[in-house]
Formats: structure tokens, sequence, C-alpha cells
């Protein structure tokens, strides 16, 4: 098989959530511990950092594996899901996975997987922690899935845990509260293994501290430590934030290529994260912090997160698909310069679309489409809805046709945002 022909077979053979949804979900470990086992405790060969969390994780994922490459180490990177290639989910410094690899492990194992049967993102997983084993990574990022108690990734022990923050997400596998939401992350706390949470939230804050306490494991609160209070616009393009410990600028100006608003509630938690690696006697430098973050997307090749691809019309994409990730992505738009507000915008259908709607700006002029995924829910079901909400617009059966539609109606000082869903942005990138 070729690269195409491998990607197929995986696609058609194993169940992937990214596309259909509940139905390749498997509550359990089961398969991951005997995919874990055929191949020799891959996990068990280099060192890690597990980061779960709602929102932000993915950010925090390569943001942090940007400073410890920096910093001289063989950073693995596993990350999920991809925009373009299904290599990004799998990087060695920056660089993606060789189609050889993907080919060659398809080949060499298929019998197994035609015999247990895994999930997409139970071989992927398997995937990856044989690549890094295979290639002797110093240390892989590996961000959780969904969840943490159930996911896949939760058979390494890691050097550290983070949690970035809670919000609702995946209800439906993870619970219809914060605190049942939260008890499912925190079940990536492992025995004496330090923990740090990005965001302090009333509502998870002693679920956190109870499963710590009861591991033995330290937990830091990311921002109960270290304090930012806004960002500035560089000439060159980046965001510049001012740092603080108890009142006192630690990291001046410190730059980082990731345009979100939100990337200072993550930049905080690596900061913190920093520290405590530091403490387990990584070697971590104020150099390496600060142009490994200066450069993060460019030495990861992160997408989608505040993400211009056009000026003159700006066109902005970035992945928040949730109520409190698209709060963020509003709260940037009303900051964002521009005579009229263009919408492109899509959705999977086990979202609370209704909680996203109330939110959205009125103002815009809406093109409602859907990703080129099953999941996605469709365009005209999501217009019927938006109507209820003030939204006006209209329904287009691609991303592509909706951004063309977009760029026709769309003057020179415009906004186009596209998003909604991950799988949007991926059509548009």
């Amino acid at each position: 098989m070729n690269y195409k022909e491998t990607l197929d077979w995986l696609f058609s053979h194993l169940p992937m959530y990214q596309r259909i949804g509940q139905a390749a979900y498997k509550a359990d470990l089961i398969n991951t511990i005997v995919l874990d086992k055929y191949f020799n405790y891959p996990h068990r060969q280099f060192k890690s950092i597990h980061i779960a969390g709602t929102n932000g994780k993915g950010s925090v994922s390569h943001v942090l594996a940007s400073v410890l490459q920096v910093a001289g180490y063989k950073v693995g990177l596993y990350t999920s899901p991809h925009l373009k290639d299904f290599r990004e989910r799998i990087k060695i410094n920056g660089q993606m996975i060789p189609e050889s690899n993907v080919i060659d492990f398809v080949s060499n194992h298929r019998k197994i997987f035609e015999d247990i049967k895994p999930s997409f993102f139970e071989m992927t997983v398997a995937m990856a922690f044989d690549y890094f084993a295979q290639s002797k990574v110093d240390v892989a990022i590996v961000e959780v899935g969904m969840g943490g108690r159930l996911d896949s990734t939760n058979i390494i022990t890691p050097n550290l845990s983070v949690i970035t923050n809670i919000g609702y997400d995946h209800t439906v596998f993870l619970g219809d509260t914060l605190e049942k939401i939260a008890g499912e992350k925190a079940g990536i706390i492992k025995s004496g293994i330090p923990v740090v949470i990005g965001e302090t939230q009333s509502e998870t804050e002693q679920v956190f501290i109870k499963t710590a306490t009861e591991k033995g494991s330290r937990i830091e609160f990311a921002d109960q430590y270290y304090k930012t209070e806004y960002s500035m616009q560089t000439i060159a393009g980046k965001q510049s934030f001012n740092i603080s410990l108890n009142d006192k600028i630690v990291y001046a100006d410190l730059q980082i290529d990731l345009l979100g608003i939100y990337q200072r509630k993550n930049i905080i938690t690596v900061l913190r994260s920093i520290d405590l690696l530091n403490e387990k006697d990584y070697q971590i430098d104020f150099e390496s912090i600060y142009k490994g973050i200066s450069n993060a997307s460019k030495s990861t090749g992160l997408f989608g997160r505040w993400q211009i691809i056009n000026q003159n019309p700006l066109i902005v994409c970035d992945t928040g698909h949730n109520f409190e990730g698209l709060s963020y992505v509003v709260d940037q738009i009303k900051n964002t310069p521009y005579k009229n507000l263009h919408m492109v915008f899509g959705v999977v259908d086990d979202k609370n679309v209704d909680k996203v709607m109330d939110i959205l700006p009125k103002d815009a002029m809406y093109y409602f489409t859907r990703a080129s995924i099953p999941r996605a829910l469709n365009q005209d079901l999501l217009k019927q809805k938006a109507i209820k909400y003030g939204l006006r617009g209209e329904s287009y059966p691609k991303v592509s046709i909706a951004i063309e539609n977009a760029k026709k109606n769309a003057g020179v000082n415009d906004l186009i945002f596209i998003g909604g869903s991950t799988f949007v942005v991926a059509d548009a990138i």
C-alpha cells in the first residue's frame, strides 16, 4: 500500500470518533493495554508529560514542546485531531512522522488490528508511542484525546500532569456537570506525580485537590502563581505579555506567535509547568523559554489558533468549538477592527448549539456550512436554529463554497471569520 491507500484503510476499517462520533468511543483501556503489550510497552522507554483539559491543551502541548526543543531535547509530540495531514498527530522536533513509517506500521501490524479491532485513536496512540520509542526521544508531550481517566494515552506515568481548564464538552461521555467532567480529567493524575492546573474554577478546584491528595501528588494552580492582565501586538505581528509574580514582572515582553487572546491563560500554564519540570532535573533556561514561546507555531507547525490566512479583507480561522472556546473567539472579534463582519460557520451535530448561538455576533452576515465529515450538522438545520437567535445568512453545502461567497461579499476593510468546528477550519486550511 502507498500512503493514501494506507490512510484509506485506516479510515475505513477503524472507527474514528472525529468522523462518526459516539460509535467510535471505547469506554475502557482494554485494546490499548493489549496493543501496548504487543509492542513491548514502548511508553516505558521515554519520559513523558501528559496534558488534558477542555480548551487550550493543544496550544499548551505545542508551546511546551517548542520550549523543550529549544532547550536541546529531542521532543515527541502527540496531539489530535489533525487538520490537513494525519501525520500532524505524531511529530518529533516539529517534523511529522514520515509517510514510510505510517505505511510500514500499518502493513507490518495489520493482523493485530484486524484481530482486536481497535478504534482509530487507540491505533494512533500505539503508532505514536512505538515511533517515539524507536526514535529514542528524550521526552514526549502527550495530549489527551478526550477526558483523561479512560483515554488511551492514560497508560503513561509522566514526569508531570497538566490540566488546562474544564468546560462543557463531550458531556455524553464525561458527564453533565463541571464537577463530573473534572473527575474524568483528574484521572490522569498519577501517584506521586505533580500536577499543574491551568485555571482555578470554583466548581472544580476541590475535585482536583481531593484527587491529588488521595494520590499523594503535589498540585499547583498556575493562575494562583503567575498573572498577566493584557497583551500588546508587536511590529513583528506577535503577542507580547508581561508576566508577573507577587506584583513583580518576572517575564517582561514575553512574545508568542499565536495570536488568540486566550493564549495568556495557556502561557501561564506553560510557565508553571516549566518551573516544576526544572525542579525534576530538566534544564530549561530563560533564553529557551523566550525563544521557544516566541516561535511556538513556527517550530511545531500548529495551525488554526486565530490564524490569519489573508489580509484585505482580513480572514481569520480558529478551532474554538465549544461555549468556552468560542466565548474567547467572540471577545477577540469584538476587539478586532472591521467595517463588516462575515462568519463562515459550521458545527458538529453533538454540540450544544443553542448555547453557542446565544453568544455569536448579531451584526454579522452568516455563511452556514458543514465540514466534510459525517458528524457535521446539516447546514440548513444550522441555519434554521440560527434564525431563532437573530442570526441572518445563507447556507452552503461545502466550506469552500461558503468561503468563496464570503469573499465575494466582503470589502477590503471587512473581517471574514471561519470556525465553529475544528473540521470547518481543517476544510478551510
